[in-house]
């Protein structure tokens, strides 16, 4: 079999490990308005979506948010983000593998793109990865994840039909955006639940070691 004609990469917990630094932010930031809450319950019930509908779903929920809440979140986030997180283990070594067979890649992420440059120039990812990192704070809100706005218009820009691109996710609501879209998903897991990734119609994984196997790089 022949290797993908694209890969899509999310970036919160495929390319850099930012989750529990960004839940541990935001289980703080809800537990001030509203009941108490855990950085790993965050995990599984906000993991993946935009912090507008995490907003939406906490005041849904009894949470007494106020006006200029994301606002607030993302300045608290952006400042604990600025202290370093790490790359997902074997990350550049896909990467570089992708380089060598002339596979295109990019980044499609619900996160703002001041939130990526935070994370992503460090290891030299934001400058290696310029002119290929899509985010709906930039193309549009609606085409957020889950629905598969952000991942057609992705696809469209690099020039590749949605059957012959592949993603990278490791959340249910990106998963999700990819199925909708009609491009094959496979779902990392490692800290991230496999059944959900499943019912989402992701191929699961657990190590980024495997991953040039799956995508036929080798």
């Amino acid at each position: 079999m022949i290797p993908p004609k694209l890969v899509i990469f999310d970036c919160d917990g495929v390319l850099v490990d930012t989750e529990g630094a960004t839940n541990d932010v935001l289980a703080a930031s809800l537990s001030r308005y509203g009941p108490s809450i855990m950085p790993e319950e965050c995990i599984n019930r906000f993991v993946g979506g935009t912090m507008a509908s995490v907003g939406a779903k906490a005041r849904s929920e009894g949470y007494d948010l106020p006006d200029m809440w994301v606002d607030g979140l993302y300045a608290e986030m952006f400042d604990r983000l600025r202290q370093g997180v790490d790359l997902l283990p074997g990350i550049i070594d896909v990467l570089n593998q992708l380089d060598d067979l002339n596979v295109p890649y990019c980044v499609g992420s619900n996160g703002p793109m001041a939130k990526m440059e935070i994370t992503l120039t460090p290891s030299g990812l934001w400058q290696r990865m310029q002119g290929r990192i899509f985010s709906p704070h930039v193309i549009g809100m609606q085409h957020a994840k889950p629905a598969p706005g952000l991942y057609l218009h992705t696809a469209q820009a690099m020039g590749t039909a949605p059957a012959d691109a592949v993603v990278i996710e490791d959340s249910f609501s990106g998963a999700s955006g990819a199925k909708a879209a009609g491009i094959r998903c496979f779902g990392y897991c490692a800290t991230t639940s496999r059944e959900r990734l499943v019912e989402a119609g992701a191929i699961p994984f657990d190590d980024m070691r495997a991953l040039p196997r799956l995508l036929n790089l080798a």
